[in-house]
């Protein structure tokens, strides 16, 4: 069976294709790849929930010790931590699914 040497991968296109537009808030001028789009989609969700874990914590400092407040700041926490875990988790597969893709080119 031959190869053809100016075949190329589909997937690899897509992988490394920029993005049209920047619709994410970032800097720049839309020229990242999707990969970067979607990594700085999820530090921006990050960043907005550590807000929230913030005006939750100050809520507490400043008297209200409620059981229902600090719940609510378990929550947000507990949150946070899902959310972290996730976007490690979906970084490092799609990471080690384009450096596979790399590799067969």
């Amino acid at each position: 069976m031959t190869v053809n040497a100016n075949f190329t991968n589909p997937l690899s296109l897509i992988a490394a294709a920029p993005m049209q537009q920047n619709n994410y808030g970032g800097k720049g001028n839309g020229s990242g790849h999707w990969f970067e789009a979607m990594a700085r989609a999820w530090g921006q969700t990050l960043d907005a929930q550590a807000g929230r874990i913030q005006q939750q914590s100050e809520i507490v400092a400043n008297g209200d010790d409620t059981p229902a407040a600090i719940t609510e700041l378990s929550t947000q926490s507990l949150k946070m931590s899902f959310l972290s875990n996730s976007s490690h988790s979906a970084i490092s597969s799609v990471g080690q699914a384009l450096e596979t893709m790399a590799r067969k080119q």
